[in-house]
């Protein structure tokens, strides 16, 4: 085998990365934790020292330790670490027996019960927590409003909340590879989304009807939040799994904080609340609504 070149510091060259100790490591560990609630087993040391590498660069820190130290006393260091460190893998209409749901189910319910106590002009709040690039709120966008006309007065309001301020600016452009759309049931697609042209041939975008629908805001599910009111539904869908226990219990009890009496919670298919569910009844698998 050829042996692997020794890398150059000089301008264009790439730099070989330096080695993260065990110590260092759980000095990450112990802030991603205290930070926001995540917990890296010992199996993502690589994925550290592969996410981190080129920040390292960038500020031609000598070593993770110093990386480190930097990190703990700089504030906006801070969250672009935990930017590059937090994953935002994600699909439109993910998990598709929620959308299913709601459109089969709930939202003609509540179409067809017409006042339901939101007031006249009949508001419906939708929070998504954890929304990464914007596929899960511009999902629930297309959704809602096809299911709620604004002719008929209602109104939507969808917070899209990560703990990411690189990946919510990226969310906030509602632009998407091409490529995606076919993740898109196609009546959506073509009432909603916007093919992009010449240059932007690759792209498409959310139409306005949608964007109007969707805020954004940064919110870290482990500390005080900064949410205002009570909402309709609650999306919070694949964020516990990387969430201890302990963790994971706060992040819950937060989210039933503001969700209104008569509100869902949605999960992922592959997150539990064993242990953590007393105050929450199960409607369908992974949606619960708060115990009367």
């Amino acid at each position: 085998m050829r042996p692997r070149p020794r890398e150059l510091s000089g301008p264009g060259a790439l730099l070989e990365s330096p080695p993260l100790s065990d110590r260092e490591f759980s000095g990450f560990q112990r802030l991603l934790y205290r930070e926001a609630g995540i917990w890296l087993s010992p199996a993502k040391k690589a994925l550290v020292v592969g996410r981190l590498s080129r920040r390292l660069r960038e500020l031609k820190s000598p070593s993770f330790g110093a990386y480190l130290r930097q990190v703990e006393a700089d504030g906006a260091e801070r969250v672009r670490l935990l930017d590059a460190l937090c994953t935002h893998e994600t699909h439109f209409f993910r998990e598709p027996r929620h959308f299913d749901f709601l459109a089969r189910e709930l939202l003609p319910r509540w179409r067809a019960q017409g006042d339901t106590g939101r007031g006249e002009a009949r508001r419906v709040r939708v929070w998504s927590a954890g929304c990464s690039t914007g596929e899960e709120p511009f999902s629930l966008a297309m959704v809602l409003r096809h299911h709620l006309p604004v002719s008929e007065g209602w109104e939507i309001d969808i917070l899209a909340t990560d703990l990411s301020t690189r990946i919510l600016e990226q969310a906030r452009q509602a632009r998407f590879p091409v490529d995606k759309a076919q993740e898109i049931p196609t009546p959506y697609l073509r009432a909603y989304m916007l093919r992009g042209v010449g240059a932007q041939e690759a792209w498409m975008k959310a139409g306005a009807e949608l964007r109007e629908l969707v805020r954004f805001q940064r919110v870290n599910l482990n500390d005080g939040l900064g949410v205002v009111g009570r909402f309709d539904l609650v999306f919070c869908r694949n964020v516990l799994i990387y969430f201890d226990q302990a963790s994971r219990a706060r992040a819950v009890e937060r989210l039933l904080g503001h969700l209104s009496p008569s509100g869902l919670l949605f999960l992922g298919h592959s997150e539990s609340l064993v242990g953590l569910g007393a105050r929450l009844r199960p409607v369908i698998p992974t949606v619960y609504g708060p115990r009367p």
